[in-house]
């Protein structure tokens, strides 16, 4: 594929052979019989977005989910109504996503028994942690009895998960090529080879155009089309034990693996940065999240190498609970990137796919801006250029601090921008996207773009 008349972020205006890899760049590249040739009339080009902490199959479901949490519900009423219009899935349940406390207060299986009594429902917690099920949906998994029918950390227990539905990724692969994105870090726990196998098929059929990698169960092994990433661990501040952390780290780095632990509370980070003091770290492994980091612990990340892959975009979303429920002095604690970035930590950005919104062009925002919706400003030390940002989006699977580059010999996952680079800097906006390129295939073509090479 050529691309022609693109402009880097540095300002120089080139043109692009891509195949596997960028073969050559220029000033001027003549077309070769039969290429595919884009026009990109001066708008910027930049690597391929790489989101580092999705959850695919959930993110997925969610899309054919009703979604009964703020913004798209704010109280009893509405989630109610929320429920009894939602569609039923293929297996008859009502999934609904997205739930949170502020809307109709702690519900249980009766509080969903008033709204639907006749079909399953299950409600899963914007925590993604907490699943609450109502009396027909507890009879069906043969837990008739269940005092309250809140069921926690469910998908990450075999022998109590809620029945799966296969989504097509066909939905979500093409959401994903219309925001630039080329690359997708899969965070869902727990992965075995059979979900392992189904990625890649996934992937090899066209269903899923992102180059997927993922944190995958200890003793799971990359296949042709998906690579392996550090083991998955998940903490509870319930359950926190620092001698079994410590040995499941030691264990993941003798079979050459690190791990990726999730953390979002200041409990959960002091036992991980224990453990892999004890264990000896690994610079593969990972922070998940990093919601809340003490000043003390900066330079203690950076000595470890540990990549903190974190979401900002939680700041914009949730920006106006935080300054609610969060006592002020752990404000600057709340979700940090430029402080991270000042003391050497290693930083990758994400956005939670399905808990957060999908769209890292929306997550640049918010590390740029951290505005809430309610227009303040949450700590506005930790704020980062929008060069930076975008940078943070273009690490590669293996390396996610480390960011790509448009040159020779990088890899051909590309984003092509209908603004030059001064206007998609300030705007950071995922309408913007004009080309997404995988590999030198062309994954998306916005409708302007396809109207002007007609």
């Amino acid at each position: 594929m050529l691309i022609q008349r693109a402009t880097l972020l540095d300002g120089r205006r080139v043109d692009l052979r891509v195949g596997a890899r960028i073969v050559a760049m220029a000033e001027r590249l003549p077309a070769e019989r039969g290429e595919e040739v884009f026009d990109a009339a001066g708008g910027a080009i930049v690597p391929g977005l790489h989101d580092h902490h999705v959850h695919l199959r959930s993110s997925a479901a969610a899309q054919t989910s009703a979604r009964v949490g703020p913004p798209w519900t704010t109280d009893p009423e509405t989630f109610a109504v929320a429920l009894r219009t939602a569609t039923a899935d293929v297996d008859g349940w009502i999934r609904a996503v997205g739930y949170h406390e502020s809307v109709a207060g702690d519900i249980d299986r009766r509080a969903l028994d008033a709204i639907e009594s006749r079909r399953p429902v299950r409600v899963q917690h914007r925590s993604g942690a907490l699943w609450i099920v109502n009396s027909p949906g507890l009879a069906a998994l043969g837990m008739p009895d269940h005092p309250d029918g809140r069921l926690f950390r469910v998908d990450t227990d075999p022998g109590h998960a809620l029945p799966p539905v296969e989504h097509r990724l066909t939905r979500l692969g093409a959401t994903l090529s219309r925001w630039g994105v080329t690359g997708v870090t899969d965070a869902t726990p727990g992965q075995s080879r059979a979900d392992i196998d189904a990625l890649a098929a996934a992937h090899h059929s066209g269903e899923l155009p992102q180059r997927p990698h993922s944190l995958a169960a200890l003793g799971v092994t990359a296949v042709p089309g998906v690579t392996i990433g550090p083991v998955k661990i998940i903490l509870d501040d319930e359950t926190l034990d620092l001698g079994d952390l410590t040995d499941r780290a030691a264990r993941c780095h003798r079979a050459d693996r690190g791990i990726a632990v999730h953390c979002v509370t200041e409990s959960q980070l002091a036992v991980t940065v224990a453990a892999l003091q004890a264990a000896g770290h690994d610079l593969r492994d990972r922070i998940e999240h990093g919601a809340l980091i003490h000043d003390d612990y900066l330079d203690v990340l950076a000595a470890l190498g540990v990549t903190v892959v974190t979401q900002p975009n939680f700041v914009a979303e949730r920006g106006e609970a935080y300054l609610r429920d969060i006592p002020v002095r752990d404000h600057p604690m709340l979700w940090r990137v430029a402080s991270l970035l000042d003391r050497g930590v290693r930083l990758a950005l994400s956005t939670d796919m399905p808990f957060g919104d999908g769209d890292p062009w929306a997550a640049m925002r918010a590390a740029v801006h951290r505005r809430t919706v309610g227009g303040e400003i949450l700590v506005p030390s930790e704020r980062i250029s929008a060069e930076r940002a975008l940078a943070l989006f273009c690490g590669s699977a293996q390396r996610p601090d480390l960011a790509r580059r448009v040159d020779v010999g990088q890899p051909g996952d590309l984003c092509v921008l209908t603004a030059a680079p001064g206007q998609a800097l300030a705007e950071l906006a995922s309408d913007m996207v004009a080309l997404t390129v995988v590999g030198g295939h062309a994954t998306y073509l916005s409708d302007a773009a396809s109207n002007d090479a007609r």
